[in-house]
């Protein structure tokens, strides 16, 4: 086997090592309460890792067999792969590069604003019916438990650094000036008209249907999706360097002989 054989089989070899964090990405996404409640979020990253292994195991099977058919089947469709990857990868910065969470003088947390994320985001959860069921899987998940127990006064509390979803969801905005009883129970008699999602809290339900709860939800997936689209990038840059190295080797082997048009080696 020559050494153009042995270099496509190490490299995509290298490559199936590499896909299983994109795998496993999307399997950790599925197990994050958040992104489970919002499903359309890990099955693309899933399906591309899993594209990728299968891809580079016909390299490395092509590759490493000398089976020319093979190659350059895994030639084109590594191709598509990677235009693919890069079509998503620009998508969720474009999709997600609008947001962020407003800094409150004296507090420790951030509190997150709907209109501020990009209106392909905001439609996933503007629905009625999808809020309905992404909020009873929060409430299911119990984000705002034990909130209570570890800020039990009002100063804790103010130098609580909440998660986006503890801030949107198990407290009312800041604007209304409720007065603290507790992390989630709030006297709203102070200044209830001063957000629309003042009039949403309650003491039982907390703001689980507010504004604010559906941008800290999207607050969420913009940092998965910015963390996974990290990852795409390193394997975008690899698979590139891949794929220039296998054409080259592979127009090298059939120059010198070492494929037959049938896919078998010559003697």
């Amino acid at each position: 086997m020559g050494f153009s054989n042995y270099l496509i089989g190490i490299l995509n070899f290298a490559t199936i090592v590499l896909s299983v964090p994109i795998i496993g990405g999307g399997i950790w996404l599925a197990t994050k309460h958040n992104t489970d409640c919002v499903r359309f979020l890990q099955w693309p990253v899933t399906i591309i890792g899993i594209f990728i292994l299968l891809v580079s195991i016909a390299g490395f099977v092509g590759g490493c067999f000398r089976v020319s058919s093979l190659l350059w089947i895994y030639l084109f469709v590594m191709f598509l792969l990677i235009f693919l990857l890069l079509c998503f990868t620009v998508f969720a910065f474009v999709v997600t590069n609008d947001g962020a969470g407003h800094a409150l003088a004296g507090k420790g947390f951030r509190e997150y604003r709907l209109e501020d994320y990009s209106t392909w985001l905001q439609k996933k959860v503007d629905d009625a019916q999808s809020w309905n069921r992404i909020r009873s899987c929060l409430a299911d998940a119990q984000v705002c438990k034990g909130l209570n127990d570890e800020y039990p006064t009002s100063e804790a509390f103010s130098s609580a650094q909440l998660s986006p979803l503890q801030s949107g969801c198990c407290k009312p905005p800041f604007a209304c000036k409720f007065v603290f009883e507790n992390a989630t129970e709030w006297d709203n008699s102070t200044n209830p008209n001063a957000d629309p999602d003042c009039i949403l809290w309650t003491n039982e339900n907390l703001c689980f249907s507010c504004d604010s709860c559906r941008a800290g939800v999207l607050q969420n997936i913009k940092q998965d999706w910015h963390r996974i689209a990290i990852l795409n990038i390193i394997m975008i840059i690899f698979l590139i360097a891949v794929y220039s190295i296998g054409c080259c080797a592979f127009r090298n082997a059939r120059r010198d002989g070492t494929y037959s048009p049938y896919g078998k080696p010559y003697v």
